[in-house]
């Protein structure tokens, strides 16, 4: 029998050297030789780790050796009962140890071999009931060799005879695969490389953007004292650190201190907000997956924690991560390995982890919705960050540092604010910390009109029904009538949102989206734009969601 004719083995050989991943590589050759006159099955075997293999009927015998040969591609079709031979997943044959059997043995002397009458040299056969149903004639194997080194064997069962010149064609084809392989690898490590630089220098150009505007812990009282001496004496160690806080107390800017004082502090910091990733997808972003683990992954990708090997990885919101995968997560912490979705062997990682959150985990454990043993392996170091209330005395510390902030970006004159009206920032609750104190202020710089954005503080601690009475002395404190009609805080509101729109460039999601500026949900937002009809003055180019969609949210 001949393997392939002369203008198919010119197009395999072709199409092989186009392939950048080791598995398409694979598919093709089993393919492309399975499918072939006479052909009963083509496999391939690549030497991969003993990863201890618990599927392969032959553990024993490779015991400590290291490595074996991996089933990884496998076609042909059964003539009794029409089966597709397309499974690579654990069977009697899915695993051999070097030199062990005939495929072993190839792999080990690196020597082809051809059997051109199985009938008379049944000693060898593992399945000969197989062989007599399916009618199995001929057997040819031949090593996959590139540079020196033995990748695999590929074996092709024929109901015919091989034709002279036929081990040859197969020893052609099987020095092209072995070589495409090596490529494809290649390939998939600078692809690799090149992902993590890009995720790196996203993640880089994030923190140089934050870092040029919010340089270190702004404050002087007590509490902010005391967070500072926490932070270096832990930054010192490798020790787990546990950030609670109420929302908007700047616990990221804390993890980023941590990092900055650390012995990591050259290698990436990447901070993921647990509470915005779909819990379908929580293994593969956390742990990365490989080609075909499920619909659409098109390409092997790396997780966080791979790409924060050798740094610090910061989990914010860590509450959020759903139960299932809290298992996952301790084995990581407590023994350094973790598996890419659709992968058999074990990764190591090196990373020190900082996780945030503003819940109540002790409560949470209650609720059966976060692990106990998690929480006290979470919980080494833990570090409290105290409210805005708390800290009173640092809001004009924060109010001038955060006007130059804005002032700068926005090409505004710098300019501060009369020590009564401070006085009455520092009697105001802020219930959304100093992220509500930075929008604050970001929205008086905006508007140009600080007595306008001081109104919509009032009116926003006149929300609250124990503060209703307090609210017209709050407003004559700021200049602006003591009581307002409905038509004026309409037109507050009205131009307020249309200044935080103007300042997104119209974005409504994402963290930098108006309705983040303006701390309340898209859909109100949304609902409050067609209420008082300014979809109107939305330039025509730009959709309500931003230049970049829904998608382009952050």
């Amino acid at each position: 029998m001949i393997i392939l004719g002369n203008r198919n083995i010119k197009t395999l050989l072709l199409e092989l050297a186009q392939q950048q991943a080791v598995e398409d590589v694979l598919s093709l050759a089993v393919k492309s030789l399975g499918t072939a006159r006479d052909s009963a099955l083509v496999r391939i075997w690549l030497v991969e780790a003993d990863d201890g293999c618990p599927s392969c009927a032959d553990k024993g015998v490779c015991a400590g050796r290291g490595r074996c040969l991996h089933l990884k591609a496998s076609y042909g079709q059964s003539r009794v009962d029409g089966r597709l031979w397309t499974q690579t997943e654990p069977s009697g044959f899915y695993r051999f140890p070097l030199g062990h059997r005939k495929v072993g043995a190839i792999a080990m002397t690196n020597r082809p071999l051809e059997v051109s009458h199985i009938e008379g040299n049944e000693d060898w056969i593992a399945a000969p009931e197989w062989i007599a149903a399916e009618g199995i004639v001929s057997f040819a194997g031949q090593p996959l060799v590139c540079r020196g080194e033995t990748l695999g064997v590929i074996a092709f069962f024929s109901r015919d005879t091989l034709a002279q010149g036929a081990m040859e064609m197969l020893r052609m084809v099987a020095d092209h695969i072995a070589y495409a392989i090596t490529n494809a690898r290649l390939f998939e490590i600078t692809r690799s490389i090149t992902q993590r630089r890009e995720l790196e220098n996203a993640h880089l150009r994030e923190e140089l953007y934050e870092a040029r505007q919010f340089t270190g812990i702004i404050g002087k009282s007590a509490a902010i004292k005391a967070i500072r001496e926490q932070i270096l004496v832990v930054s010192e160690t490798e020790a787990t650190v546990l950030i609670q806080g109420a929302s908007g107390t700047g616990k990221e800017l804390v993890a980023h201190e941590l990092h900055k004082n650390s012995k990591r502090k050259n290698n990436p910091f990447i901070k993921i907000n647990c509470a915005a990733i779909p819990h379908h997808l929580f293994e593969s972003e956390f742990f990365g997956h490989v080609k075909g683990a499920f619909t659409g992954a098109i390409h092997d990708r790396m997780g966080f924690f791979q790409l924060a090997d050798g740094g610090t990885l910061f989990l914010d919101e860590i509450a959020e991560i759903p139960l299932e995968l809290q298992g996952k997560l301790l084995r990581v912490l407590q023994e350094g390995e973790f598996r890419r979705v659709g992968e058999e062997k074990n990764r190591h990682t090196d990373i020190r982890l900082i996780a945030a959150t503003n819940k109540d985990l002790k409560a949470a454990i209650r609720k059966r919705t976060f692990r106990d043993d998690l929480y006290y392996r979470l919980q080494v170091f833990p570090l409290t960050v105290p409210t805005l209330k708390e800290r009173e005395e640092d809001i004009p510390l924060l109010v001038r540092h955060f006007i130059r902030i804005f002032c700068r970006k926005n090409g505004r004159r710098v300019f501060d604010v009369p020590e009564a009206q401070m006085n009455r920032l520092r009697q105001y609750d802020w219930p959304g910390n100093i992220r509500e104190l930075q929008n604050f202020v970001e929205r008086m710089v905006i508007t140009g009109r600080p007595e306008q954005a001081l109104a919509y503080l009032a009116l926003c601690e006149a929300a609250s029904p124990e503060a209703e009475e307090a609210a017209p002395e709050l407003c004559a404190s700021f200049g602006i009538p003591k009581i307002l009609t409905e038509k004026q805080m309409r037109q507050l509101e009205k131009d307020n949102m249309k200044a935080a729109l103007e300042r997104t460039n119209w974005l409504i999601y994402g963290n930098r989206g108006a309705a983040a500026l303006l701390g309340m949900k898209p859909t109100t937002l949304i609902s409050r734009l067609k209420r008082f009809d300014l979809y109107r003055l939305r330039p025509n180019s730009i959709s309500a969601d931003g230049p970049a969609g829904p998608a382009g949210a952050d």
